[in-house]
């Protein structure tokens, strides 16, 4: 008898002890389940356009629109400059985390000592390009001699214009060049000018169409210009590594943005739109089929010949002082 009770006192012991061990590990227990439930901390990254929205920034919209920034973790702020110059002097600076720039403007920007990179693509092929007047007669750019061109921006604009001519026998010379002011359509279809350079491809001819003035199109990488990305995202390159894994993240949503826009243009026209039902204009559909087929399908992925090659341009013509190389100029976030 007194065995027996020896061993239900050591039972009932061992099972107080037991549960005080349960009672004292249940506050652990409901705090991982609460920690379990709350949602992913949030990577905040702000980027911000190189204009207003238009149809070139589609994969961001989309990707913002589809929640595919907040699939991987990342709160997107996208902000629009009131200076198109400004945004990569604000990544310089660290107060924007990305910004939409231009991989002409990134050549001299890093030359004048700016610690910014490209570290990713979002138009694929040159926008810019030469414009003249259907009905003006002009079939070859040789035929501008003595023309008038209007520009609206100096500096890189000049220097792109003068490799076209050069690569038909011509100089800045023989061309009288005329400041338009950012009224590059007017301009032209006014005839106050034989043609217009800086214009983009994607929208001006669209627009002179709505005029009921059509337009024949000079492409300057067919004119001996070096072919090159247009629109670009960079971010500072001084940052980049603590940034990387965020970058990268948002790289990827704007490749299974276009993605699904290259695969649905109907739908992510309406989606797009839906972002802002001021887009919604006869001119931004036409930009919007005219910029379908620009978008860079690999948007983090790097074509490092084409920087090498645009540096080595713009070092010839005397616009940088020395060559830097790639890895000072673009990374690509996903190499190893």
């Amino acid at each position: 008898m007194t065995k027996t009770l020896s061993t239900m006192w050591r039972r009932t012991l061992a099972a107080g002890l037991a549960l005080l061990a349960l009672a004292a590990a249940l506050p652990t227990l409901a705090q991982e389940t609460d920690d379990d439930l709350a949602p992913p901390q949030m990577i905040p990254l702000s980027v911000m356009l190189d204009w207003y929205v238009n149809p070139v920034h589609a994969p961001i919209i989309i990707a913002q629109q589809r929640g595919l920034f907040e699939k991987r973790g990342l709160d997107v702020d996208i902000q629009a400059p009131a200076d198109p110059s400004v945004p990569p002097k604000l990544v310089a600076a660290g107060r924007i985390d990305l910004a939409v720039s231009y991989q002409p403007q990134l050549h001299l920007q890093v030359d004048q000592g700016l610690p910014i990179v490209r570290v990713g693509t979002l138009i694929a092929t040159p926008l810019n390009a030469l414009l003249v007047r259907a009905d003006s007669g002009i079939e070859e750019i040789s035929q501008l001699k003595g023309k008038k061109i209007g520009y609206s921006v100096g500096g890189v604009e000049e220097v792109l214009l003068a490799a076209m001519l050069e690569h038909n026998g011509l100089s800045l010379d023989d061309v009288d060049m005329v400041n338009v002011n950012f009224s590059l359509t007017p301009a032209l279809i006014s005839e106050k000018v034989d043609a217009v350079t800086g214009a983009f491809r994607n929208f001006e001819p669209a627009q002179m169409k709505q005029e009921g003035v059509e337009s024949k199109t000079f492409y300057i990488e067919e004119q001996g210009v070096p072919d090159y990305d247009e629109l670009i995202f960079v971010a500072n390159r001084e940052t980049l590594d603590q940034h990387r894994d965020a970058d990268r993240r948002f790289m990827d949503a704007i490749g299974e943005a276009t993605s699904w826009i290259i695969n649905h243009p109907d739908q992510a026209w309406q989606s797009f739109i839906g972002y802002d039902p001021a887009l919604d204009t006869p001119l931004n559909a036409a930009a919007w089929e005219a910029t379908l087929p620009r978008f860079a399908l690999r948007p983090a992925a790097l074509d490092a010949k084409r920087y090498r090659d645009f540096e080595a341009f713009l070092l010839e013509r005397g616009q940088i002082k020395a060559q830097s190389p790639v890895s000072r100029l673009a990374v690509d976030l996903n190499a190893p």
